[in-house]
């Protein structure tokens, strides 16, 4: 019984590995799908035009209210800025969230911190610094995700070849021995005692 038990595992954990490969596969496929319909719907909402308009208003915007309303306070400031893209961007016809809108303001208020190389001078300056940076972070979450769901993708494809390579090379199927006829007694020669 221990020998039938050894020599048929190899052959149950080839075939639970293939097993585990192919779910594996059909939920990347799934999730491949969910992320094919999203791309597709955020296409539909935005194009990059769009999303280049987006960036240049927003950078009038932040401009607007940092020279316009120096002595306001940062949200007010920020508050400024959103009416005046919200405005621009129904006068082009575009109808984005208010986040959306917010994000690329707050971009491109990091993006002038950076290239006068300023620290953050006030709590709201600060606060509106930190919700663009989790949205920078929320971008490379997402990109890390998907680099992995594609090595995860291949590493997935690797297994499934390897297992179907040793499910098709292990399961070779000998053929079975052909009976050895039994003799009749037309075949046998009579014995004769001399």
């Amino acid at each position: 019984m221990q020998t039938i038990i050894e020599t048929v595992q190899p052959y149950v954990s080839t075939i639970a590995t293939a097993i585990l490969g192919v779910l594996t596969a059909i939920v990347i496929a799934g999730l491949n799908t969910i992320k094919v319909k999203a791309n597709t719907w955020i296409d539909a909402r935005t194009t990059e035009s769009q999303r280049v308009l987006l960036h240049k208003l927003a950078e009038e915007g932040f401009s607007l209210a940092k020279t316009a309303y120096k002595e306001a306070d940062g949200p007010k400031k920020l508050q400024e800025a959103l009416s005046y893209v919200t405005g621009q961007l129904e006068q082009k016809g575009i109808t984005l969230t208010p986040v959306e809108v917010q994000a690329a303001i707050e971009k491109a208020y990091l993006d002038y911190k950076a290239k006068t190389k300023q620290k953050p001078i006030s709590t709201e300056e600060a606060t509106i610094a930190d919700v663009a940076a989790k949205v920078s972070t929320e971008e490379a979450a997402q990109a890390a995700a998907k680099e992995a769901m594609t090595g995860l993708a291949a590493k997935v494809n690797e297994l499934l070849a390897q297992a179907t390579a040793e499910v098709t090379t292990g399961a070779q199927v000998q053929p079975a021995p052909e009976p050895i006829p039994a003799p009749t007694e037309a075949t046998q020669a009579p014995v004769t005692t001399e």
